[in-house]
């Protein structure tokens, strides 16, 4: 069993909840990926091999996925929530293209230690962050500055 199966596993059963086949399914499914996921996506991605799984059952279990500690919302982006596995991995910055959707992951590793300090000084805990930085990747600006040579 994986660590992650173990970690959902234990959290179920402190909940009283069981591992399920389509539980087990989705999970896979989420840490298969390693890009940012959408539902919509995920369904598409298990419906390919598993017809009985429904949509309404992925938004039922993304939250308990979340409450595990094992994936977060990561970002709203382009009218959908994004969901990417945290287990194991460290916090980082999204870039976000707001032209052709690429979503670029960059070490926060010097952010986080900024925000330590600052929030030290003040006597707040910190337990986590999220930023999304968004603009234009180098393909879409390159194809933007094409445009306007023209």
């Amino acid at each position: 069993m994986k660590d992650y199966e173990k970690r959902f596993v234990r959290y179920l059963s402190e909940n009283s909840l069981k591992l399920t086949r389509t539980r087990r399914l989705i999970l896979d499914a989420v840490f298969k990926t390693h890009d940012h996921v959408d539902v919509d996506t995920l369904y598409n991605m298990i419906k390919a091999d598993h017809s009985d799984v429904s949509l309404a059952t992925i938004y039922r279990t993304m939250p308990l996925l979340v409450e595990a500690g094992l994936i977060k919302q990561s970002l709203r982006y382009q009218s959908k929530d994004h969901y990417e596995h945290v287990f194991g991995h460290r916090n980082h910055i999204h870039l976000l293209c707001e032209n052709c959707g690429k979503i670029i992951e960059i070490s926060g590793r010097h952010l986080e230690e900024f925000l330590k300090n600052e929030t030290q000084k003040h006597s707040f805990e910190f337990i986590d962050y999220t930023l999304n930085v968004t603009g234009l990747c180098h393909k879409c600006r390159k194809a933007l500055n094409r445009k306007i040579k023209r």
